[in-house]
This record gives C-alpha cells, structure tokens and sequence, in this order.
C-alpha cells in the first residue's frame, strides 16, 4: 500500500527550499533589508509584485528567512521571529492589526478596541520583547485590508510608545501582492514609511514552470515524478492562463484525490475519492478557524453541535482525533501546542490550505476507511472536490461566525 510520503509540500504555505528562477529577485530584497544592522534609518520597508502565480510569495518567504539567518548568525540571542499574515483573510485594518498582536498572544481579541491602540499593543508588545522581527503582509491585492494605518505605525512607533520610551529591535516588512495594490499603496503613504521602486516578478517560463511542478510532485511523492503527468499538469496550467499557484493546486487535487494505478509507467490517474471525513467534522473547522487557527476545544463543541443537527451522533474524541491526523497528512491542517489554557498549553489547529480546496468525502462507517490517497482497495465513492463538500454541508446551517 502507498501513500505519499510527504503530503505537507502540496500545502499553500509550504516554503520550498528553491525559488526557481528567481533567486535574483530574492537577493535583491535581502540587498535592500540590509539585515544584521541596517546603515539606513528605517523604517525597512520593501515589496515585490507580479501577476497572479508568479511567485511573489515564494520571493518574500525566501527573502524573510535569508533575514532571520542573517540575524540569528550575528547577533545570536534574542532568536528573530516571522510574523506573516495573508492578509486577504483578515477584515480590514482591524482585522490586520488584531492578527499582528495574535501573533504574540493567541489568546487577544481586538472586538471593542480602535486600531490605534491595538496597533499600540502590538508595537509595545515588540519593544518589551527586544527580538529582531521581520513582518510578511502577504497577498496584497485590490480591495483587501487598507495596510496604510499599519505601515504609518512601523514608520513612527515612537508615537505609540508610553511616554520617555522610544526606539525598536530591528523590524523589517515585506509586502508582496499585485503590482496594482502595490502602487495603490505606496501613493496612499505619500512620503510617510513609503518604500522605493518594488521588485517586480515576470510571469514564469514555460521550462521553470515544469521544473516547480516536477520538484514538489517529487518531494510529495518521494521518488521522481512520472513525466506525463507533470507534462499534462503544466499544459493544463498553461491553458488556464494560471501561474505556479494554479499549477500546485492542480498537482494537489491530482495528488490528493487520485490513486495511480501504476506510477511506473506513468500511466494517467483513476481519479477516485477524497479524505474519508464526516462533513460536520470539516464544517466545525471552518467555523472554529476561520481560515485561519482553531483551538480543539472549539472544534470538539461544534462537532458536537453540527452532528446533532445531522442527525448523527457525535464523534468520540480518539475519532475525532483521527480525523484531525488525515487531514494533517493531507497537508490541510497542522496541529500545534502553544502556552496557555488552563494546564498550561492549548492544542490548536492551524488550516494550511483553504478548506474549500479540500478533496474530501463523506466517511461511511460500514466502509473500511481507506488508509492513504493511493490506497488501492477499499476507496469511498467518487467525490468532485470541493463541489463535492459544499452538496454534503448544504443542509447545515450557517451556525455561528458563518462566513467570516
């Protein structure tokens, strides 16, 4: 029985190890940061942009952790952190500046507070902390959160600091997203925490973007991909006018909702089910997370909750968890220990891949669950992706936090 052997590459945060053909750009932001200490006064504001899937993310992920290595070898302790935020998830400047304190303390909730303070809180937070942090706004795009209040507050601190207080570690930003909201942007700072000229990104070649594809099958896999394949994903993402981002999300449902029936001839995939999971179980992930994190305990009481408006019972805990662990292997969802709670650490799942992505089917308990995404025997009924799960949660209502 096979199942890939490292599903966590096919997630959309993944951070390959290799920008293909894009390691000049990647030194370029490096170049401008400056990092250990910057001869320039701050604030270290840079940008890179492009079409959609063509790697601006990638480009700045690299770019933030050639600064923390940077960092980390010359000065040592304090260890420098990441912050990213995708901030096409986040409502508003409110939504922004709550996420960046959450990123501190998982527990605040920024509902009754102005921005200002919020953002004062988390800039306090960063000074009391003296750790070099490099900050990723990532998917900048057109009618997302206005970040000019955001930026303004990195580039005058000092205004949000108590009184006789003044001065922060080393803080550098990345933005990356569409040279369109990019420009916007900056004409919105004006002269204020501003960034010069933003590296700009070219849509992939043809060669580059066979070589991503066949690199991440590969490492999901464990072996080398069958060349057919990767021929016909790449094709497909060239007709759909897509870039890398398309392309991975054709591998991953080709991954994660087919079984090969015979890898080593490379012949094509009988497209089969996904994930056997009960719809409740995703639903209550959905609206405990937000696309974003959710602690256990939230997705065990709407478990229960949604499973009685199903009409079924609600899973046992060890069930549940095994739930939990498919979808980790999947690459859909990372489980995480932080400090806090009432022992002393919270359990918290964080969604790596949007869940109307998923590839998943309904589980039938009087179906041996299938082991693996290529599993010969056993498998569910056929399931079209995420069409597939919206017709299960259909009849679910909306509960709370429904469509945030």
């Amino acid at each position: 029985m096979t199942t890939l052997a490292h599903s966590e590459v096919l997630a959309h945060d993944w951070l390959p190890p290799t920008a293909f053909g894009r390691a000049g750009e990647v030194e370029e932001l490096v170049r401008r940061l400056d990092p250990p200490i910057p001869h320039a006064p701050g604030p270290w504001l840079v940008a890179v942009g492009g079409p959609p899937g063509c790697g601006a993310s990638t480009v700045a992920r690299r770019a933030a952790r050639e600064v923390v290595e940077r960092v980390r070898a010359a000065l040592g302790e304090p260890f420098p952190r990441t912050l990213v935020l995708r901030t096409p998830l986040l409502r508003g400047t409110h939504g922004v500046a709550t996420a960046l304190v959450q990123q501190l303390d998982e527990g605040f909730d920024g509902r009754g507070f102005p921005v200002p303070e919020i953002l004062a809180g988390f800039l306090r937070r960063v000074r009391r902390d003296r750790r070099p942090t490099v900050i990723l706004l990532d998917d900048v795009a057109p009618g997302g959160p206005d970040l000019v209040p955001v930026l303004r507050a990195f580039g005058d601190p000092d205004r949000f600091l108590p009184e006789g207080e003044s001065g922060l570690p080393p803080v550098w930003t990345i933005l990356a997203g569409t040279p369109g909201a990019l420009e916007t942007l900056r004409a919105g700072l004006g002269g204020r925490a501003s960034f010069g000229p933003w590296v700009r990104l070219e849509p992939y070649d043809l060669a580059t973007l066979q070589s991503i594809v066949a690199d991440r099958a590969g490492r999901a896999i464990g072996h080398a991909a069958p060349a057919p394949v990767v021929e016909r994903i790449v094709r497909r993402t060239v007709e759909d006018g897509g870039g890398a981002r398309r392309a991975v999300d054709l591998l991953r449902r080709e991954l994660l909702g087919v079984s090969f029936r015979d890898v080593r001839d490379g012949l094509l995939p009988a497209r089969l089910g996904g994930i056997p999971i009960e719809p409740w179980v995703v639903r209550a992930i959905g609206l405990a997370s937000r696309g974003k994190a959710a602690r256990l305990a939230e997705v065990r009481r709407l478990e229960a909750e949604l499973a009685q408006v199903a009409g079924a019972r609600s899973l046992p805990t060890t069930t549940l968890w095994r739930r939990i662990v498919r979808l980790e292997r999947a690459g859909y969802v990372r489980r995480e220990i932080r400090p806090g709670g009432a022992g002393g650490t919270l359990s918290v799942l964080r969604v790596l891949t949007p869940i109307e992505d998923w590839v998943t089917t309904a589980h039938r308990p009087e179906t041996r669950p299938v082991d693996g995404p290529w599993s010969s025997h056993g498998a569910p009924a056929p399931a079209a992706g995420a069409e597939c799960l919206r017709a299960a949660l259909a009849h679910l209502p909306d509960g709370p936090g429904a469509g945030s």
